[in-house]
């Protein structure tokens, strides 16, 4: 067996799964979430802050913590635009794709 076979239907899996995003997103777009407020004031700052050093060559790990690092400032982004509070939690509509990206960060904390 070729050790590229598996990368192959690996690829066909994952443009399934993008199509099944696309009619997910389609159909949903935004969710509501509430979120405690130490985690909303912590996603805001995110957004706020600053990135200004260049970006080398990373490793996988370096560019899945960056590309959680952005998710969480788009949330903030979100929070900032349209974030409401209700006694200590914040309620916002984040793009589905930003709340997967939170559960899939949670999960793989866990």
């Amino acid at each position: 067996m070729n050790t590229q076979e598996p990368y192959l239907r690996y690829d066909g899996d994952s443009k399934v799964l993008a199509a099944i995003g696309d009619s997910v997103e389609a159909q949903i777009g935004r969710v509501t979430v509430r979120l405690p407020k130490a985690v909303a004031e912590a996603a805001v700052a995110a957004w706020d802050r600053d990135e200004l050093d260049p970006i080398g060559e990373e490793t996988h790990e370096q560019r899945a913590l960056r590309n959680d690092a952005a998710e969480l400032a788009l949330i903030g982004l979100a929070i900032s635009e349209r974030g409401r509070w209700e006694n200590d939690e914040l309620i916002v509509d984040v793009d589905v794709a930003s709340a997967g990206a939170a559960l899939r960060a949670a999960q793989e904390r866990h």
